[in-house]
């Protein structure tokens, strides 16, 4: 029986080379450091801090940049907010356009810079070159194990980053999070120069900052994503769920709360379920204390609110509920064509796994070939004759890429 290849240990990144660096929350500093990084040279490594488990939007509360022969700066964006919601970094922005701007997982980032004006003009995100060369691991630190044999710790990912002032440990670890993304880059440039997808990734890259301030897609009905839904069924209860989540928004927002941390969304379906199964309509306030979740502390203090809402709940007509699912909209799932598109159906199953195959013979993941959405878009009530160029016009509109169109459009006009 063979032995198992023992795990192995790399060495972790335990302080920053030049020291912990201060907080930047004046004017004076903030001016020092956009000159230092100014007369700085090359990529800049940028990183930011939210607090999205216990604050109601996902700003940033920390802002990382380290720049070769500048150094590392951890900017407190709040400090410079002067009583608007967001602070202005803009001009700082233009200050440092010229090149990459290094991040990993630039899609998790991107918002919460782009509130602030701070974008770049040119883009490395490290996260998505790693996908594009298919390795196994992205998340950043298995992938400094395996470009640069270190390994970073992560401890407070999830941490509060809206505390102030920020302990000592935390200051560490954001600016060792940008500490080496510099030489991460050179290193997954090398490796996409070997595998011919240099270009693939500029054109990936150049995508991400076209769209970089798109306002985000505003959800239908987003209480429908309420943990423990599905449980629920009569419209009645769906109309409870429906006014307590807008409630405990509202809530949430006013007190800059987590939703969650005012009241779980166990809670709110809890109630629904007493709807749903007594067939009572009008809630009390003993049914609302006979879920735990209502009595603590903070969701206590807003009983009357509760009450109002399973209130307005009960008060409504038929016509006033929540329909049990909303229609479709764009394509449903391809699963559910088999019936009334039965061609489309077909022709899905029978492209994908040729996709597939291609996805594997050029080394990449198969959701970065051709996004899923651009597949079933394209296939939905497709008719049944097409041509490449037909198909092209399709996928360039979704805003699929050149190189992705190139490999695919043949392969799926070829399969049609």
């Amino acid at each position: 029986m063979s032995e198992e290849t023992p795990a192995v240990e790399y060495p972790v990144l335990e302080l920053p080379a030049d020291g912990i660096p201060a907080v930047i929350d004046t004017p004076e500093a903030l001016a020092d450091a956009r000159t230092a990084l100014m007369g700085g040279r090359g990529p800049i490594a940028i990183d930011t801090e939210r607090a999205q488990g216990y604050r109601y939007t996902a700003k940033a509360y920390l802002i990382q940049l380290r720049r070769d022969g500048a150094g590392t700066h951890l900017i407190d964006p709040v400090a410079f907010e002067n009583g608007a919601p967001r602070a202005d970094f803009s001009a700082m922005a233009a200050e440092l356009a010229d090149d990459d701007w290094i991040l990993h997982a630039a899609s998790q980032d991107l918002p919460c810079l782009a509130e602030l004006g701070l974008l770049p003009a040119h883009l490395f995100d490290s996260e998505l070159a790693a996908r594009l060369l298919n390795l196994p691991r992205v998340n950043l630190s298995a992938l400094m194990e395996t470009a640069l044999g270190l390994t970073l710790r992560k401890e407070h990912s999830a941490a509060d980053w809206s505390r102030r002032p920020i302990p000592e440990d935390w200051l560490v670890y954001a600016a060792l999070d940008v500490e080496r993304l510099v030489d991460l880059r050179l290193w997954l440039i090398d490796q996409l120069q070997q595998a011919d997808k240099l270009d693939w990734a500029h054109q990936e890259f150049a995508h991400l900052v076209a769209h970089a301030a798109d306002p985000a897609a505003i959800r239908r009905d987003p209480w429908r994503r309420t943990s423990g839904l599905h449980a629920i069924h009569s419209p009645a209860a769906l109309a409870v769920v429906r006014e307590l989540w807008t409630t405990r928004e509202q809530i949430a927002e006013r007190l800059d709360r987590s939703p969650g941390r005012v009241l779980p969304d166990r809670a709110i379906t809890e109630v629904a379920e007493l709807v749903e199964t007594s067939k009572t309509k009008r809630l009390t306030r003993s049914d609302l204390r006979g879920v735990r979740a209502f009595n603590n502390r903070l969701a206590a203090r807003y009983e009357a609110d509760w009450l109002a809402a399973t209130d307005r709940a009960a008060a409504l007509t038929p016509a006033q509920l929540p329909p049990r699912h909303l229609p479709v909209d764009g394509p449903p799932q391809p699963r559910s064509w088999e019936r009334r598109w039965p061609s489309s159906f077909e022709r899905f199953y029978r492209i994908r796994p040729v996709l597939a195959e291609l996805a594997e013979e050029v080394n990449v993941p198969l959701e970065n070939l051709l996004s899923p959405d651009h597949l079933r878009r394209l296939l939905w009530d497709s008719p049944d004759e097409t041509s490449e160029d037909a198909i092209e016009a399709t996928l360039t509109e979704l805003g699929t890429r050149p190189w992705q169109r190139a490999l695919v459009v043949p392969v799926i006009a070829k399969n049609w």
